[in-house]
């Protein structure tokens, strides 16, 4: 007989079978007055596809030699480059970096599950790669890595150059950074250089630079010290770059501080130390703002109150605390610093100027995940993602490896039937929650609060596994998150959308570019309850229980756009702007008006144009209003 569910949140099973209400809500009246940023009228938008990847492979079979071509006499064609994954603007032209089969790496590594699979949309081969087959020193968790490439696209003549030759005929040493190079995960330009830079095989960071006014390239460097690397910055006239230490840099991070020119490109200096890796960054009040990536260990105190709010250490707990607790809010000294927050660097004017060697040591972390999410296992696989100033506030959005929550959980709480695995399967999904804090800085007794934190896309309350409910079987029961959404639930309605990937700032108004894996959960929920053992939490049991389905209404990324920081937010386009396979807007850069866009899209195996699915890999898109 199986055991009673206790579970009493069926979020999951609900909205997979279709979009999620948006929560009526007032806005708070809090806000008014307080930067408002109201545009004349709601615009019309067009979008145009500047450029696309193209077939660069043939593929036969998992495990099989990859026949010539393309154009492919035997097999089919593969696309392997799926993101844009940086992009920088200079001189009127758009430089970006890619990354290759990014879906296949993420579930090699951060999910580790290096298993072989071929669906209809996309291949991984891992161990059975011939890459591997012919490098057998190559980790098959990054089996399907391809070389990234490199592009200018001229926005005056519409040109695509390509440069990825430039790099490897430079030098043997050009050539072999190129290819230990998982991906061009960030992009950033200054006084004339433009750098593309990205993590590189043995953990550490590889970096191209190129002349911005000549085109030029400048040459390469290999960062031994960081792992990880993701967006670049440019406040006061300082370009800044966020890096990890060690694999995914699961060891901490550095702010660095670029102090070099066309002629001594690489040199970098660190001026600020955390305990996380740097994820995104951007200056506010005065100050660049950092969000952090937990480690994915599932590491630390996960219990809390072990380590500091700040690089000062503690202050002692005040007789605050216990009000803290039942209002549901949880000091910043009680959470573990190597889990995903919100990070603050000293004022800028401070140095020389903006940020120098000695603001090291001085940065304070001002909010955490662990002051959210109440399940102290699931925070420890959050991210944060982007950040930025808009209207008098900085705002913040969370991101979710998909079934990152769920493996974890279950690896820890193996569930003891297919209801129990069900039940993990929906208690663990978490999709992105949007945040907006002002007025940073110490609180009564020396606590570090942030004195006016708004929830706008969240939940009041989440699922929490409790080991000793049910009479030691274990349970799922709902607890507070200490907050109430102004606008709406998480994932702006949709629990598929996971990634806060991209935010930016133009023409009054804040959009916001997200990852909504969907399109994957179709192949990826059934392959996660298979590897759990428990093919039937998502087939559907015996007992009537509903399989979980995937509305195809809701595939494709999702850009949204606040227009004040009254309002909710509108949705510029939810099918990845016309392309359904575009899951994600992974860059964005804004220009007045206009907006470009890389787009990230895996599916690798979608390359014939004649049949009724669109294509598969990159996207560079241009999106204008009036």
């Amino acid at each position: 007989m199986h055991r009673p569910r206790m579970s009493r949140w069926r979020l999951l099973s609900a909205v997979l079978l279709g979009v999620l209400p948006v929560l009526a809500a007032v806005p708070s009246a809090a806000g008014a007055g307080r930067g408002v940023l109201l545009p004349d009228s709601t615009p019309t938008f067009q979008h145009q596809l500047l450029a696309k990847a193209t077939p660069d492979e043939c593929f036969a079979g998992v495990g099989v030699p990859y026949p010539a071509g393309p154009p492919c006499a035997q097999g089919q064609a593969k696309v392997n480059q799926a993101y844009v994954w940086s992009l920088a603007q200079a001189n009127n032209r758009l430089w970006f970096g890619t990354g290759a089969n990014v879906n296949c790496i993420v579930a090699g590594t951060t999910l580790a599950q290096p298993t072989p699979r071929l669906y209809d949309d996309y291949v991984c081969e891992y161990a059975s790669s011939q890459i591997v087959v012919q490098n057998p020193t190559m980790p098959t968790n990054v089996g399907d890595h391809r070389q990234p490439r490199v592009y200018v696209h001229d926005l005056a003549s519409g040109v695509l150059t390509e440069k990825t030759d430039v790099i490897k005929n430079r030098s043997t040493d050009d050539l072999n950074r190129l290819k230990r190079t998982l991906g061009l995960r960030a992009g950033g330009t200054n006084q004339g250089v433009v750098f593309l830079a990205g993590p590189a095989l043995g953990a550490t960071v590889n970096m191209f630079a190129f002349d911005t006014v000549t085109g030029d390239y400048l040459g390469s460097a290999n960062f031994t010290k960081y792992g990880n690397i993701r967006h670049f910055l440019v406040a006061d006239g300082v370009l800044y770059a966020g890096v990890g230490v060690g694999a995914n840099g699961k060891d901490g991070g550095y702010l660095l501080r670029w102090a070099g020119d066309r002629t001594n490109p690489f040199n970098f200096v660190e001026v600020g130390k955390l305990p996380a890796q740097i994820a995104d960054l951007t200056e506010h009040d005065g100050r660049i703002f950092v969000s952090t990536w937990s480690a994915w260990s599932g590491g630390g105190s996960l219990a809390g109150g072990s380590a500091g709010g700040s690089a000062g250490g503690n202050p002692p707990h005040t007789v605050l605390d216990p009000l803290l607790e039942r209002l549901g809010v949880r000091p910043i000294q009680d959470v573990d610093p190597t889990i995903a927050g919100v990070w603050m660097s000293p004022p800028l004017k401070n140095g020389a100027p903006g940020l120098t060697t000695d603001d090291v040591t001085g940065w304070e972390q001002v909010w955490s995940v662990q002051q959210y999410e109440p399940d102290p296992l699931i925070a420890t696989t959050y991210g944060l993602g982007a950040l930025v100033s808009y209207g008098g506030y900085l705002y913040w959005g969370t991101m979710h490896v998909p079934m990152k929550s769920t493996s974890v959980v279950a690896a820890m709480y193996p569930p003891a039937d297919e209801y129990a695995a069900r039940d993990t399967l929906e208690n663990t999904q978490r999709a992105v929650s949007i945040f907006r804090g002002r007025g940073f800085g110490p609180l009564l007794g020396g606590i570090d609060l942030i004195e006016d934190v708004d929830l706008l896309y969240g939940e009041p309350q989440l699922p929490v596994y409790n080991a000793q409910a049910n009479a030691g079987a274990g349970g799922w029961e709902n607890m507070t998150t200490g907050y109430s959404a102004q606008f709406g639930r998480m994932g702006f309605g949709n629990i598929y959308t996971n990634y806060t990937w991209t935010m930016a700032v133009t023409d009054g108004r804040l959009f916001v570019g997200t990852m909504d894996w969907s399109y994957l959960a179709k192949d990826l929920l059934p392959q996660t309850a298979a590897q759990l053992g428990f093919s039937g939490a998502v087939e559907g049991l015996s007992d009537g229980l509903d399989p979980i389905t995937i509305d195809p209404e809701l595939y494709g990324g999702d850009l949204f756009m606040f227009d004040s920081n009254l309002h909710p937010a509108t949705a510029v386009d939810t099918k990845g702007l016309g392309n359904q396979l575009n899951y994600g807007f992974r860059t964005m850069i804004t220009d007045g008006k206009t907006l470009y866009l890389g787009m990230g899209n895996p599916m690798n195996l979608r390359t014939d144009p004649t049949d009724d699915i669109p294509e598969g890999g990159w996207e560079l898109l241009k999106l204008t209003w009036s």
